[in-house]
């Protein structure tokens, strides 16, 4: 693999991880609602749950789940309940504003848990790696090699841009003045997490 090509594939995940969906509104809420500390469980749980995808389309399985319409519903459907049981809950959560003294009110583990979860019950993100590696494999070189730069790259750029959403959730949440603002706040994510499960559940295999 070249330093183009990496290159180029740096660029592709940059873009995939900056567009907004379920991991970015975990992150954000979490970064909000819990502080930094809770965020960055959440984001080493997101890693994870990549990690896995990422091993799964290395060892063919993100393929056979590209050509599996029943395996893709079953999974999609899935992430989409789970998605909006999380959406529920955040839209029911209490408002307020001392992200300190809200660090504790979910173990970190939990967050973590939860976190993996999103990741692993969404099916586009391990049908699109399936399509996206072999775009950047080179055939006639060692494949291991290449399956685990390309792993590393993709894991790492998300980590960056999530830490960059929960930073941002932060700066928010501290112009945040009364706790009527931050309940609103959390039915904003509460929908969007619904919002992102019902598209889940109607998206089409690709």
């Amino acid at each position: 693999m070249t330093l183009d090509w990496w290159l180029t594939y740096l660029l592709t995940t940059l873009i995939l991880s900056l567009s907004p969906g379920s991991g970015a509104i975990n992150t954000m809420s979490t970064a909000i609602s819990h502080g930094y500390r809770g965020a960055a469980a959440s984001i080493a749980g997101l890693q994870l749950g990549l990690a896995i995808h990422i091993v799964l389309v290395g060892i063919g399985l993100g393929a056979l789940l590209s050509q599996s319409l029943l395996a893709f519903d079953i999974l999609k459907w899935l992430g989409a309940a789970y998605l909006i049981w999380l959406g529920i809950q955040q839209w029911r959560a209490a408002g307020s504003l001392d992200l300190h003294a809200l660090a504790g009110t979910l173990p970190r583990r939990q967050l973590f848990r939860r976190a993996v979860l999103v990741n692993l019950t969404n099916p586009k993100s391990i049908v699109f790696l399936a399509a996206l590696f072999p775009q950047f494999i080179v055939p006639h070189q060692p494949q291991v090699a290449q399956y685990l730069i390309l792993g590393v790259t993709t894991v790492a750029v998300d980590i960056v841009v999530m830490i960059g959403y929960a930073t941002l959730a932060t700066r928010i949440a501290v112009w945040l003045k009364g706790p009527r603002q931050i309940r609103l706040l959390n039915r904003l994510f509460g929908s969007l997490f619904m919002l992102v499960g019902a598209l889940l559940a109607t998206a089409r295999k690709v």
